[in-house]
């Protein structure tokens, strides 16, 4: 279990414009605050907890609680493992902790067989899944997260994403939901001119395309095995 670090938080905004349509980047914990309603939804910004401190803002006594147990609501209890606080920062995830928290309080719940319990929201067409322990740490975790395309109109009609944005997400779930398997017919359709992390590769694809190319080494991959089995030559060490 990877280490934990600072919980979901309000210093990542999901209004048209912002980092999150591109790269959601995290920054040092900012005082918590309140925002506008997003969308007539209102919207309570959870707390950040430093990394190791002790959440104080419940008196409940701890817990054990078993796998089949409903994870709870509240953002605020929740910290991030170190491979998701990775994903924030990579080119294409369209995460933040702000989608994070928002998935956790109005996202619908769902047990997986293989990833446990995910909260999953849909807003402007995407469908935000987030994926959650707590019954192997100390407090809640968040294990990690993706978006996927859940209404491709209402997607492209959203001021909050435009075509590129929607196209890339589309590429990256394809890739994701059969890694050995090529899936070149999924990636001919797909316009995406701005590179998106996967692996050490940063990739794009022109319509017509059967392959996704990296941007910094060259090398095509038509899939997601391909990808993460190959060093990228053309990225300086520590990048």
């Amino acid at each position: 279990m990877a280490s934990r670090q600072g919980g979901p938080g309000a210093d990542e905004a999901s209004e048209p414009g912002s980092t999150e349509r591109r790269t959601a980047t995290t920054t040092t914990p900012a005082t918590p605050r309140r925002r506008p309603a997003d969308r007539g939804v209102p919207s309570v910004e959870p707390r950040i907890r430093e990394p190791g401190t002790a959440d104080r803002s419940s008196d409940r006594p701890p817990t054990r609680r078993t796998a089949t147990d409903p994870p709870v609501r509240d953002p605020g209890l929740y910290a991030l493992t170190d491979h998701f606080r990775d994903r924030l920062q990579q080119p294409g995830r369209y995460v933040s902790t702000r989608t994070v928290s928002d998935a956790i309080r109005r996202g619908q719940l769902r047990w997986n067989r293989t990833d446990g319990w995910r909260f999953a929201l849909v807003e402007a067409g995407i469908r935000f899944v987030v994926v959650v322990s707590d019954t192997e740490t100390e407090s809640p975790v968040v294990v990690t997260g993706w978006t996927e395309v859940a209404d491709r109109e209402a997607a492209l009609s959203a001021p909050r994403w435009d075509a590129v944005d929607v196209d890339t997400i589309s590429v990256r779930a394809a890739l994701s939901e059969s890694a050995t398997t090529p899936i070149p017919d999924q990636i001919r359709p797909r316009d995406v001119s701005r590179p998106f992390a996967v692996g050490e590769h940063r990739l794009t694809t022109a319509p017509g395309d059967p392959f996704v190319r990296c941007s910094a080494c060259g090398c095509r991959f038509r899939s997601k095995e391909a990808i993460t089995s190959r060093r990228c030559s053309g990225r300086s060490p520590g990048r």
